[in-house]
C-alpha cells in the first residue's frame, strides 16, 4: 500500500511540474520583440538586411527587442495583437507582452531606421526601470530622506 502512495505522490509532483512549465511558457514568449514583416523578393527588405540586419543582433536594441521575422502572408502566426493589418514590407512592429506598441512602416535608410526605433527603445527601457523599482526595490521617501520598503 505504501508503494502505491509513493507512486501517486510522484505522479502528482510530475503533473504539477508540467502544469507550472505550461504556465510559464506564455510568459516567456510575451517579452518585448521587434517583428519584421517581410515578403520574398522585397528589395527594401533585402536592403535592410544589408544595411542593418547584419549588425542588428549585436546591438543593445537587439538585447531589448530581439528580431523575429514573419512572412506578411502569415500575419496570424505573429502571436501579437496588431493595431491594424500589415500591408507593406518591410514593416517593423515593436511588441511588448503580446501587444503592438509601435510600428515602423518601410525602410529608407539605416539612419532613419535607428532614429525611428530609438523612441520605442527608450520607452521600453523606462518601463523596465519602473517595473524593476516597483518589485521591491527600496525607494527614497523625500519627506525625511529615509528608505522605505
Amino acid at each position: 500500500m505504501y508503494h502505491m502512495i509513493g507512486k501517486m505522490l510522484l505522479k502528482s509532483w510530475l503533473i504539477a511540474c508540467c502544469v507550472l512549465t505550461l504556465c510559464l511558457v506564455p510568459v516567456a514568449s510575451q517579452a518585448a520583440e521587434l517583428l519584421m514583416f517581410e515578403r520574398d523578393g522585397c528589395v527594401w527588405c533585402q536592403r535592410w538586411d544589408r544595411e542593418v540586419g547584419q549588425i542588428y543582433g549585436k546591438t543593445d536594441e537587439a538585447r531589448l527587442l530581439p528580431l523575429r521575422r514573419i512572412n506578411i502572408d502569415k500575419q496570424s502566426d505573429a502571436g501579437t495583437v496588431l493595431t491594424s493589418a500589415v500591408r507593406y514590407t518591410p514593416t517593423f512592429v515593436v511588441a511588448d507582452q503580446g501587444r503592438e506598441i509601435g510600428r515602423i512602416t518601410g525602410f529608407i535608410s539605416d539612419d532613419a531606421f535607428w532614429g525611428l526605433l530609438g523612441p520605442f527603445v527608450t520607452r521600453l527601457q523606462s518601463q523596465r526601470l519602473t517595473e524593476h523599482s516597483q518589485l521591491g526595490q527600496p525607494s527614497t521617501d523625500t519627506s525625511n530622506g529615509m528608505k522605505t520598503p
